[in-house]
This record gives structure tokens, C-alpha cells and sequence, in this order.
């Protein structure tokens, strides 16, 4: 089956008015397609000599005098604003270091302390599995219930945003389906009912414009290594409305949240703004990595990411739609683009064999359960000519059943 000229066209004309084209030289990556940054994002090329640096020079020659010669100390604090700039928030409001996992504990608890009385953590019921885990924690830690709700549905959020409310949290972007929440909306429905709220930015920071100050959100968190390709295990990001900067309360007092932490003083005093959401002792190297990552968004026009995303995310449903469909393929993403994060799914009853036979030919993406091939676009390295070359290649997969070959049945650790 071949794709209407119309759309190879199409791509071509982007591809040569394209504004961020040339971004595309700053990452090494690899033969074919990569349509996984929403999982981990590609190689910039300025973090192996940033790197290099590090360890040959601040490590091997500095050692602990680098905690103070290369900034070492501050680098979650230096890096921080550096992300803050990219979601909307002041400096002095975004700390990096830790896990997601661990900056939701701390942020989740600390939004719930500021709601002494309520009784209810409200969540989407299909949020990411660490965002579910985290909040039953929270709630069985500090006597909440646990309400989870499907705010996709009609009504569904404000039937629980009620006087008993003292946090939400949702992903701004959901992790499957793509599905964008209006941050503005929510959040604004929230505090009329005199809660709190907390936003997991892991598929929206770098992806498309966040405005955290001006939809007035409380906290937020997000990873790095997705669309910010910060690398594999790179520094999660904290935020803290500066409103609750002098009364915040994180549980996880680390020594680096410490207002004075060489002072060494045996009673805590939590540091000011973000700083406080510190706990232990950075990872250097990771850090480094990431901040040589963000070098190449100072070019960057969050704008122009969005619209190039939405250009090639319509661009790949269309050819879905035309190529895919009599393969039993459907495709799960909002049509309207103010409810579209940057990625497609498509469901498929053997989506899982589907996705290792394309990878095999080079086009990447991956598989979440129970039956959707998962596909992340990451506008500073793809062309939309690679969104239809990919679409062909997985056209061919399924009509050749190639996928029927028993190895590619075999699940991995990682899917």
C-alpha cells in the first residue's frame, strides 16, 4: 500500500521551511527513525566533552575542591532555573536532583501539609504507575483517602473538587494516550475548592509550551530525560509557587535543604524557595550531562517546537489513518490540538510483537500495555519526510506479518 502523494509532498515543503532544521545536527543519532524521546530523548553532541571535562579535569585533577572551583554545589540550583525558563516559572522557584519519584513524594506531602483538616488526594486513576504508587503512599502515610478519577470524563473532576480537597495531581500530558490537560482550567478548579496541586510536567517539559506562574499552579514536577535529553536517569526538576516558598514543608529534610548545610547544625532550617526540596548530595556527572543538554535549548523557540510537534504528530495520524486502518490499526490521540500533548498511540491487539519488528527495521518506539504501540515525536531532531518513511515501514510490518515470527513475541525487561 502506498501513501497519497499529497502528504510526501507536504512533507518535503515543511521539511525545507522548517525553523528549527538545523537543530538537527546538534544530536548523534541513529540510523532509521527514532520515535521514542518521549521516553528517552537523543544524544546531544556537547555532553561527551562536557563530560570528559568533568571527569578528567573537575573529578581527576579538582576533586573536592570542584564542589567549590567548577560549582559543583550549586549546580542543582544553576540548572533548576535553567528548566525554569522552560515551564514558565521565576528563578529561584525550580530545583533539579533526585528522582520524579522522589520530588512527588516531597512536593505531594509538603502540598498536603499546607491542607491540615482535608481528608481527600485526588488523582487519575490511569496516571503513570509512579505517580500512583507515590500518591497511595502519601495518602496512607498522612490518613488521606485516595480518590482516583478519569478527568477525560465529563464532570468527573469537579464532582471531587470539593471542601474536602486538599491536593490533585495529574500529569499535564497523559503518559499513554497523549491526552493534554488545560493546566489553567484545572488548576483554577482546584483552588476554588480550596486545594492544592501538583503536576507531573514528564511528558510536556521541552515538548510544548508550560506556563506554571501564569496558570498559578502550586507545585510541579518532571524528569529531564525525555524531551529535555538530559540522558538515562538524569535529574528529575522540582517547583514551588514562590507564595508557598516560606512555609513549605517537604518531608525529606536532607542536609542540602538546609538553610546553612556546612554550618552542620543539629536542629533543621529549611532553605529558602525550591533550595528547600533538596535532600542529598547532587550526582555530578548526571548533572553535567544535563546541563550541557539544555545548551541547545537557549536557541530554541518553545513556539516554533510546538508547532512543528503538532505538524508532525497531524501528519502521522493522517497517514496512520489512510495506511493502517485495514490492519485492524487504531489511533489514539485528540484530533484537537489544545488537548494533544507530542505523541501518538496506536492500539492494536498485538501491539507488543508489532513494536520489536519495527524496531528491528530501525523505526523506534515502544509498547504500553495492554495493546498500544506508543510513538513520541521530538521536534528538534525529527523531519516530517521521517514521520511518513516510518508510517510506510510499519505498513509493510503488518502487511507482510513479519511480526508473526516467534522471537519478536519474546518480552524484554524493558518494553
Amino acid at each position: 500500500m502506498a501513501e497519497p502523494t499529497d502528504l510526501r509532498a507536504r512533507a518535503e515543503q515543511l521539511d525545507r521551511v522548517d525553523p528549527l532544521a538545523d537543530l538537527r545536527q546538534r544530536f548523534v543519532l541513529p540510523p532509521g527513525v527514532y520515535l521514542d524521546g518521549n521516553s528517552l530523548g537523543p544524544l546531544p553532541r556537547a555532553v561527551p566533552d562536557r563530560l570528559e571535562r568533568v571527569v578528567r579535569h573537575e573529578w581527576g585533577q579538582g576533586l573536592i575542591g570542584s564542589w567549590n572551583s567548577a560549582g559543583w554545589f550549586t549546580l542543582p540550583l544553576r540548572v533548576g532555573d535553567r528548566i525554569a525558563r522552560r515551564v514558565g516559572a521565576p528563578p529561584g522557584s525550580v530545583v533539579a536532583g533526585d528522582s520524579t519519584s522522589v520530588q512527588l513524594f516531597n512536593t505531594l506531602v509538603a502540598a498536603a501539609r499546607l491542607r491540615p483538616g482535608r481528608r481527600t488526594l485526588v488523582s487519575d486513576v490511569a496516571n503513570f504507575p509512579t505517580d500512583g504508587y507515590v500518591a497511595g503512599s502519601v495518602a496512607r502515610l498522612l490518613g488521606l483517602d485516595l480518590v482516583l478519577v478519569d478527568p477525560s470524563e465529563p464532570l468527573a473532576l469537579a464532582r471531587v473538587l470539593d471542601g474536602h480537597l486538599a491536593v490533585l495531581t495529574l500529569s499535564h500530558v497523559d503518559y499513554r494516550t497523549g491526552v493534554l490537560h488545560d493546566m489553567a482550567a484545572v488548576t483554577a478548579a482546584a483552588h476554588a475548592a480550596g486545594g492544592v496541586v501538583v503536576w507531573d510536567l514528564a511528558h510536556s517539559a521541552g515538548a510544548l509550551p508550560v506556563d506554571l506562574m501564569g496558570a498559578e499552579a502550586d507545585f510541579a514536577v518532571g524528569c529531564t530525560y525525555k524531551y529535555l535529553d538530559g540522558g538515562p536517569g538524569s535529574p528529575a526538576f522540582g517547583f514551588v509557587h514562590p507564595r508557598w516558598h516560606d512555609v513549605a514543608e517537604p518531608p525529606l529534610t536532607g542536609w542540602l535543604g538546609h538553610a546553612t548545610p556546612f554550618a552542620l547544625e543539629p536542629e533543621y532550617r529549611p532553605a529558602e524557595g525550591a533550595a528547600r526540596l533538596r535532600v542529598g548530595t547532587p550526582p555530578v556527572l548526571s548533572m553535567a550531562a544535563l546541563d550541557a543538554a539544555l545548551d541547545v535549548w537557549d536557541e530554541v523557540d518553545i513556539a516554533d517546537v510546538r508547532a512543528k510537534s503538532l505538524a508532525l504528530t497531524d501528519l502521522f495520524v493522517e497517514a496512520c489513518q489512510g495506511l493502517l486502518e485495514p490492519f485492524g490499526v487504531q489511533v489514539v490521540v485528540p484530533r484537537e490540538h489544545a488537548r494533544r500533548g507530542s505523541q501518538v498511540c496506536l492500539r492494536h491487539p498485538d501491539a507488543y510483537p508489532v513494536v520489536q519488528a519495527l524496531v528491528e527495521r530501525g523505526v523506534v518506539g515502544d509498547f504500553r500495555e495492554p495493546d498500544l504501540m506508543r510513538f513520541g515525536f521530538t521536534p528538534l531532531t525529527l523531519r516530517h519526510a521521517d514521520v511518513l518513511d516510518a508510517v510506510d515501514v510499519l505498513a509493510d510490518v503488518l502487511a507482510s506479518q513479519a511480526w508473526r515470527e516467534p522471537r519478536f513475541a519474546r518480552r524484554a525487561a524493558v518494553t
